[in-house]
């Protein structure tokens, strides 16, 4: 008996302090919200990420008392760079940006980086490594077992999701007119193909409006 594909869409971190004139700018974000929107239309299941860390956030440097955006810190979970705050949980900068048309009724948010002494860049695990954002919960819930990757790669936190994605066995899709901070034919070329020997297909978003499987 076949297996049946159930899908889902994965928005990773499209925020207000991520946008050209947030915090911490990815360049080319405002340019993938047309195709996120057209693709979140056809799907039933459409996953947003948003970081939403509380003010004393590990990764602040304010956090730390004499320290500077830009020094590196070693924590218990690896090398963290310091950086001025951003997606504060409940400010207008942690919000979805502003022009992105998600059909909110068949969205769920997952929540990452709500730890303050954990860095977060991966939708299924915080950067400890064994802290769980809830998303792979919801994939076994919903049966989900196929996931097309949209949105923003910022410090390779899109990269960490497709590895954990695959980890967890499921069929992975990078959207590659979709995503912004990451050049598969350029500077990202080596790690594009490191994916693709793990198992990540990678598309465009006119191939997801053409696909059978909803």
């Amino acid at each position: 008996m076949p297996i049946k594909i159930f899908t889902a869409l994965i928005v990773q971190d499209m925020q207000n302090d991520f946008m050209s004139e947030g915090v911490l700018p990815v360049a080319g974000a405002e340019m993938v919200m047309a195709p996120i929107a057209a693709m979140a239309e056809t799907f039933s299941r459409v996953i947003v990420t948003q970081d939403f860390r509380p003010a004393n956030h590990i990764v602040f440097a304010e956090s730390h008392s004499g320290r500077k955006v830009g020094e590196t810190l070693q924590t218990e979970a690896g090398t963290i760079t310091l950086k001025p705050k951003f997606c504060i949980e409940g400010s207008v900068g942690a919000d979805l940006a502003k022009g992105l048309r998600l059909p909110m009724s068949r969205v769920i948010a997952i929540l990452k980086g709500t730890n303050a002494s954990i860095d977060s860049y991966s939708a299924f695990l915080e950067a400890d490594r064994k802290t769980e954002t809830g998303l792979q919960a919801y994939c076994e819930d919903r049966f989900v077992n196929r996931v097309y990757l949209c949105g923003l790669n910022r410090e390779d936190g899109l990269v960490h999701t497709a590895l954990d994605a695959r980890h967890y066995e499921h069929d992975v899709y990078w959207v590659v007119d979709a995503v912004a901070g990451f050049d598969p034919d350029g500077a990202d070329a080596a790690t594009a193909q490191a994916l693709k020997l793990k198992g990540v297909h990678f598309v465009t978003s006119q191939e997801v409006l053409n696909r059978e499987i909803k």
